[in-house]
């Protein structure tokens, strides 16, 4: 299943940037905070994590914060952003915290225990069942078949492992989709998957109890132009249906206008962000590879 028809190759080249994309890195870090508050309320002690679109590796880092004896994977489809998260890692560690790091075994794990990845989520160069826990933060929505992505995560699963992700939903930049509809006819903005169709994915691809949900973000802004910059750093468009070259200078000015009439009552104009929850969890198999059942028999404890 198609959810729209975006380039790999050029999300891994809208992603190359890493200091570009930075400059949105305040609604990852945000998202990553409500995304981990969820994840407090599920009791899970997993001795291995995947964090899929880890990108500079933030989220592995606070990860490893909860699960300091878990040994931690990123795998992310640019290797410019994987380069920019190992070399910031290293800088971020003075010559002294290098030298208490021998003595704090935390530390050791968190140096030689993250395993980077540059792969295509739907095919991970990881084993079966390899995981408890995969962890993906605004990523899912710029691969063109997240089906076949739900599918992969379960395999790298283990029994009763847990997924949980977040991505944009179809409300998602809606004032900047109307603002191009002023100018072309062209698709500008992604078509993002709206939440009930990922849930029903995520039974397609064998995982069990499903809950999915949703929150809209508004971002202000007091002038267009920084509202682009923002979506640029976003990443993009990797429609493989976009307009070829840069927009021409009166179509860019037709542009700035239409995203003028969204002022609101203060005066600032609006971008809406549809935010979307999901966890699941890998049920125990009740199949066997040839498809035959599997039946459990629970013997009764003997007394003592």
């Amino acid at each position: 299943m198609l959810s729209a028809p975006i380039s790999l190759q050029l999300v891994r080249r809208l992603f190359a940037d890493a200091e570009k994309i930075r400059a949105s890195d305040f609604l990852r870090r945000e998202i990553a905070t409500r995304m981990r508050e969820k994840l407090e309320l599920v009791k899970i002690e997993p001795t291995g994590f995947l964090d899929a679109g880890c990108g500079e590796t933030d989220d592995i880092a606070e990860l490893q914060k909860n699960y300091p004896s878990a040994q931690a994977y990123g795998v992310d489809a640019s290797l410019s952003m994987l380069t920019a998260g190992r070399d910031k890692q290293l800088a971020a560690k003075s010559a002294m915290g290098r030298l208490f790091a021998k003595w704090t075994p935390a530390a050791l794990r968190q140096d030689g225990g993250q395993h980077l990845l540059c792969a295509d989520f739907a095919r991970l160069p990881m084993a079966n069942s390899s995981v408890d826990l995969i962890w993906s933060n605004l990523a899912l929505h710029w691969h063109p078949q997240p089906d076949l992505v739900f599918a992969e995560w379960r395999r790298v699963l283990r029994t009763e492992g847990l997924l949980m992700f977040s991505c944009f939903g179809p409300d998602t930049m809606m004032e900047l989709r109307r603002a191009f509809a002023d100018v072309d006819d062209l698709p500008h903005v992604l078509p993002f998957v709206d939440m009930h169709d990922f849930g029903d994915m995520l039974v397609n691809a064998g995982f069990s109890t499903p809950v999915m949900d949703m929150e809209k973000i508004t971002l202000t802004y007091g002038e267009p132009e920084k509202l682009l910059e923002d979506v640029r750093a976003l990443g993009g468009n990797p429609l493989m249906t976009r307009q070829q070259g840069l927009l021409g200078r009166k179509a860019y000015e037709r542009l700035l206008v239409a995203l003028e009439k969204n002022r609101n009552a203060d005066g600032r104009l609006t971008l809406t962000l549809e935010v979307v929850y999901g966890h699941a969890f890998r049920p125990v198999n009740r199949k066997t590879a040839a498809g035959e059942s599997i039946v459990r028999f629970d013997l009764p404890k003997k007394s003592s």
